[in-house]
Formats: structure tokens, C-alpha cells, sequence
């Protein structure tokens, strides 16, 4: 793995995940400050240039505090396609930038499929060696554990299903854009991490933001997730108006009480 520095602070600096033809540049946006840092995971089809995080990384340098946030392979600045994308793939980005941007305590904050992506960090960091970064806490934002199977698959019609096994991909219609492919790679590679089977050990503590009102993620899901964390210290704020976004400012709000518990 390598890294390439940018010119300005104000452009990403880019890290290199994988080998050989599997290669591709993950644009990262480091600010140095206090511990504990902030490392930001995205959702689905989002970047790290959206509403939340781009106000969590002004909150935190307001406090002087360290963030990290970045872009799957396929996603925003980073290299890649988004049709090669899958939880793997984005796991191990997401383990090579806590590696190598990321030093002392990290509070790590996970919006959608960025929840799914923090709890496989964790559980991965838990299994390893102390490194020179560890894990605080889990802030998740509207998590979206196993969505693939639980959210995607098992609620597709017949026919979609049928494209996808037979064509590998089949274009999803989106409210926030262009229709975006859902192959059947991201759906077989997403089984082999599933995670809401058992408990889910951790070794810290979590907060969940969970819009009652959330079309995309039911908030049922978020109480399944919190039904399998065993640790006492697990908090799930469930936001009676709230959408899927929890992007208006008293959303935002919210997270930042739920980060600013831990710092």
C-alpha cells in the first residue's frame, strides 16, 4: 500500500488498496487534531463530501479534534467502478485507511451500509494485534447491517432476482439520482459477511441515530441490530419524524451529542 501526497491541504491525498490489476486509489481527507479521532464510513452510493459529513468534519475542527474521512472504490474522488464494489472490497478500504491515516483512540461513524462497515471494522479490530489505532466507540447513523440480504434480496420480485442471476446486474431506480447497478457479486460477497445471525461482539460502546420515518432502512432493523449487541453500554435514539438522511439540523445535532459523549 502506498500513499500520494496532494498539493494543497485542500485537495485528498490518495492511498493505494490492493495489487496487480485489483489496484485502485482511495482519495482520503485527513485533519490532524486531538484524540479521540473521527474516522467517517459513507453509505451506499454516497461520498465523503455529503451533508453529515462534511459538518461533522467542521465541527471537528472547530475543536480542534482529528478526522478522517474517504471514498469506497467507486465512489466520489476514489478509483475504481462502482459496479466492482462490494462489502469486501470496501471492508478492506476501510482497514487500510484506519491503518494508515488513523492513530490513537478513533470514534468511528458509519451512515447507512457505513454502519454495516464500521461493525465488520470493529469485529475485524477486535480479532487483530493492537496497532497504533483503536476503536473508542461506534456511532451509527441509520445502520444498515446485511442490507443486501435483508433489504435487498429477500424483498426483490421473481423477475429481479432472475436478472440478476442471469445478467449479473440489474439497474436500480434512485431517488437521489441516476439508477445504479446491483450485481449479483455485491449480493453472493455481502453473505459471507452477515452479521445479525448471533451477537455481535464489539469491545466498545455504540450509539444509533434511527429515523422512524426511514423508507430504505425500517427502523425494526435498527432495533434487530441493537437485539444482537451483548455490551451494556448500547444507546438507540429513535427520531419519531426522521427520514433516512437525519440530515436536517437537528439531525446533525444529534450526532454530534452522540460523537461528542465519547470525546
Amino acid at each position: 500500500m502506498t500513499s500520494l501526497s496532494s498539493p494543497t491541504g485542500q485537495n485528498p491525498t490518495f492511498i493505494a488498496v490492493g495489487s496487480g490489476s485489483d489496484q485502485r486509489l482511495i482519495a482520503v481527507r485527513a485533519r490532524s487534531g486531538s484524540a479521540p479521532g473521527l474516522l467517517w464510513l459513507c453509505g451506499f452510493n454516497s461520498d465523503m463530501k455529503g451533508t453529515k459529513a462534511v459538518a461533522l468534519d467542521e465541527w471537528a475542527a472547530g475543536q480542534g479534534r482529528a478526522m478522517v474521512r474517504f471514498d469506497y472504490s467507486g465512489h466520489g474522488e476514489s478509483g475504481g467502478a462502482f459496479a466492482d464494489g462490494t462489502i469486501g472490497r470496501w471492508l478492506e478500504e476501510s482497514l487500510a485507511v484506519f491503518d494508515a491515516c488513523c492513530a490513537g483512540p478513533q470514534i468511528v461513524v458509519g451512515s447507512s451500509m457505513g454502519g454495516w462497515i464500521a461493525l465488520l471494522l470493529a469485529r475485524e479490530l477486535a480479532r487483530r494485534a493492537a496497532g497504533r489505532a483503536s476503536l473508542a466507540a461506534l456511532v451509527l447513523i441509520a445502520p444498515a447491517p446485511d442490507f443486501t440480504e435483508e433489504l435487498m434480496w429477500k424483498a426483490f420480485p421473481p423477475e429481479i432476482r432472475a436478472e440478476i442471476e442471469t445478467t449479473g446486474v440489474w439497474l436500480r431506480p434512485s431517488d437521489y439520482g441516476e439508477p445504479y447497478p446491483i450485481t449479483r457479486a455485491l449480493i453472493e460477497d455481502g453473505r459471507n459477511h452477515l452479521v445479525l445471525g448471533s451477537a455481535i461482539e464489539l469491545g466498545c460502546p455504540v450509539r444509533i441515530l434511527q429515523g422512524a420515518q426511514d423508507p430504505d432502512v425500517p427502523w425494526r432493523h435498527a432495533f434487530a441490530l441493537a437485539d444482537r449487541l451483548p455490551s451494556d453500554d448500547v444507546v438507540l435514539t429513535l427520531i419519531q419524524d426522521g427520514d433516512h438522511r437525519l440530515s436536517r439540523p437537528q439531525d446533525l445535532a444529534r450526532v454530534i451529542a452522540a460523537v461528542t459523549e465519547f470525546c
